[in-house]
């Protein structure tokens, strides 16, 4: 009885469409039914929804209030698939880590969250949830948020319409069953979506996010340097931005103190 349950649950996350949900609501989601669960049938005519494949970027052009123009131009195209790269209704700033895969720094990284008393959210991949299931936990136990980055790392607009679906819920699924938790907001592999994945991923019960910054921080072989790093980072503060970075960079690891009390020296918080 309880492996049909389970089965008929899965179905049902797979074909439910979504519920608004917040990234600060992420964090309440832990130990309740995912909103694809709890969602009505979605109307969305998926036939008429474009397949091709866009490479998201936040450009480096901002705004009077220092906000990136393309996470902005996101927003304004795509917040009916219930996706966002920029917080506009909220002036704290969230730090974002995709996790594909460990290179010994994210415990680092997490002791100095602990110490600032910042929360992240940390976009998984399955093979590291796998991998780093004491990481993961600890993430948990922390009060940060885990989130979903897909199975394989696939670019999702080169895959069928359940290929889609399968690669954010086995994710979900395992992490549900790993770890008693329920993910409700996804990263696209590469940035690369289309209007159609946008869809699907909202059809799963999921939000997507992307990001207002973003450097190049994940060469292993070529860490940028750190002073220039934390200007850069430190410069581009704004209102309700939403910080790409990846854990596997020393450079990342070393400056976060630093990061963090400049941004509040500058007048911001963070989620």
């Amino acid at each position: 009885m309880k492996k049909i349950l389970s089965a008929l649950c899965l179905a049902a996350l797979l074909t439910g469409c979504s519920a608004r949900v917040d990234i600060a609501d992420a964090r309440r989601q832990t130990d309740t039914a995912a909103p694809a669960q709890q969602a009505q049938a979605d109307k969305t005519d998926v036939s008429k929804l474009s397949r091709t494949k866009t490479g998201y970027g936040s450009g480096v052009q901002t705004d009077e209030k220092n906000r990136t123009t393309g996470s902005l131009d996101f927003n304004a195209k795509y917040s009916q698939f219930n996706a966002e790269a920029i917080k506009t209704d909220d002036k704290k700033i969230t730090l974002t880590f995709d996790q594909g895969y460990e290179n010994g720094y994210t415990a680092k990284i997490l002791d100095t969250l602990k110490e600032k008393k910042v929360k992240a959210v940390f976009f998984l991949l399955k093979d590291y949830a796998e991998k780093n299931p004491d990481l993961v936990r600890r993430m948990i136990d922390e009060g940060h948020i885990i989130a979903n980055h897909s199975v394989h790392h696939y670019s999702m607009p080169t895959l069928g319409e359940a290929a889609c679906k399968a690669e954010i819920m086995d994710m979900h699924k395992y992490v549900r069953d790993t770890f008693g938790y329920e993910m409700t907001l996804f990263r696209p592999p590469m940035g690369e979506f289309s209007e159609l994945t946008l869809e699907l991923t909202k059809q799963c019960g999921y939000k997507t996010v992307m990001w207002s910054f973003a450097y190049a921080d994940w060469d292993t072989k070529n860490q940028p340097d750190e002073q220039q790093s934390l200007k850069k980072l430190t410069d581009a503060a704004h209102e309700g931005a939403i910080y790409l970075l990846h854990s596997v960079s020393k450079t990342n690891a070393d400056i976060l103190p630093s990061f963090i009390d400049n941004v509040r020296e500058k007048g911001f918080e963070f989620n």
